[in-house]
C-alpha cells in the first residue's frame, strides 16, 4: 500500500486539529482565568465527543471512506487531542469486556505518563 496518501490526509487533519486545539484553548483560557486548566479540560472533552461521533458514524457505515477516516479520526482528532484516542481505545476494551486490560491501560497511562513527564523534567533539571 502506498503510504503517501494516508500520511498526507493524517498530516492535514493533524495540522487542522492542532490549530483548532490551540484556538479553543486560547478562547477558554482567556475567559476563565483559574488555577484549573479549563482550556485543556474542555479540549479533551470536546475531542472525546468528536471522536465518539465520528466512530459512531463509521459504525453506521456513514463514514466509510478511508481518506475521510484518516483525515478526521486519525488526523483531526489526533491533532486536536490524543485524549480522544485514549478514550476510544479504552471504550473498545470495555466493549470487548477486557476490564483488567482497560484498568491497566487507563491507570497505567495516567500514572506512568505523569511519572515519565516528571522524570523527563527532572533529567533536564539535573543536567542543567
Amino acid at each position: 500500500m502506498n503510504l503517501i496518501k494516508p500520511f498526507l490526509y493524517v498530516g492535514i487533519g493533524g495540522m487542522l486539529g492542532s490549530m483548532a486545539r490551540y484556538l479553543l484553548h486560547l478562547i477558554i483560557s482567556s475567559r476563565y482565568v483559574s488555577v484549573f486548566p479549563w482550556g485543556t479540560f474542555t479540549v479533551n472533552l470536546a475531542g472525546c465527543l468528536l471522536i465518539g461521533l465520528l466512530v459512531g458514524l463509521e459504525s453506521r457505515h456513514v463514514l466509510i471512506n478511508d481518506p475521510l477516516k484518516w483525515l478526521l479520526i486519525t488526523g483531526l482528532c489526533g491533532g486536536f487531542t490524543t485524549f480522544s484516542t485514549f478514550s476510544i481505545e479504552g471504550l473498545g476494551l470495555i466493549h470487548q469486556e477486557q476490564y483488567l486490560s482497560y484498568f491497566g491501560y487507563a491507570a497505567g497511562s495516567v500514572v506512568l505518563g505523569l511519572l515519565a513527564t516528571y522524570i523527563g523534567f527532572m533529567m533536564i533539571k539535573w543536567l542543567a
